[in-house]
């Protein structure tokens, strides 16, 4: 079976401005690729065309699947938790959806947001990386959520690192404490394809143009950081997402 690599999100667009490059990469070395995103990001400043709720939903939903075929993920699902409320959920209980598609999938490696909330401080960020978190060690021991499929451990765990964090409307950021990286993705030829990707989510064009400086700065590269794995090694020996990675 060919490698398989998770990436669990929050909103539509975070796969792209976050986790793009990682994907494209993952993909272009035969790795099967999935992306498992929250909310339908209806809560958001920017809103495009939308005139509701539903309209907003049904615009990134479609600009996630535009994307999600850009960056050649091979399996995409949107779920329906409110977003901007994820704070507000049972964990547990969403541990155990993230367990399910762990199980499902059964992804060698993991990615997500840091606890910090990633480049923007979102709260919906911190908690996504903290049910992920929970669902990585969970989702191999059967005597947790027994109904939620075949147990299944996957062995490396990634935590994004941002490189910069803007707060909209807002200075909280300047002095905020960040997850730190162990490992740097060069994106080369990965950048042009993350960045066209990312500009698929059209509704989201306000944020684009509000970052455009460190978005030019700062896309070269990916950071990341190991935060769990099967067989432990220093940091500064984890070279690439997969190294150390046994077929299964």
């Amino acid at each position: 079976m060919p490698y398989r690599m998770m990436c669990l999100t929050a909103h539509p667009d975070d796969e792209s401005g976050a986790f793009g490059g990682a994907l494209l990469m993952a993909h272009d070395q035969g790795v099967e690729t999935t992306v498992i995103c929250l909310t339908e990001g209806t809560a958001g400043s920017f809103r495009g065309a939308a005139t509701s709720d539903e309209e907003l939903a049904d615009l990134r939903r479609n600009e996630f699947s535009a994307a999600a075929a850009l960056l050649n993920v091979t399996y995409t699902e949107v779920l329906d938790y409110p977003d901007g409320k994820l704070d507000q959920q049972n964990f547990y209980e969403l541990a155990g959806v993230l367990i399910e598609k762990i199980r499902k999938y059964r992804p060698q490696v993991v990615l997500t947001f840091g606890g910090d909330g990633g480049v923007n401080l979102h709260r919906d960020h911190t908690i996504i990386s903290l049910a992920a978190t929970a669902a990585f060690h969970w989702a191999g021991r059967a005597q947790l959520f027994p109904g939620a499929g075949t147990p299944y451990a996957p062995q490396k765990l990634y935590y994004s690192n941002t490189p910069w964090v803007s707060v909209y409307n807002s200075t909280e950021g300047a002095n905020a404490a960040v997850v730190p990286y162990s490992l740097i993705l060069e994106l080369g030829q990965w950048k042009k394809r993350k960045i066209e990707a990312f500009k698929l989510h059209v509704t989201q064009h306000g944020v684009l143009e509000r970052v455009r400086y460190f978005i030019d700065k700062h896309m070269n590269d990916e950071r990341y950081l190991l935060a769990a794995a099967r067989n432990p090694r220093s940091l500064a020996e984890d070279e690439a997402l997969f190294t150390g990675v046994i077929e299964d």
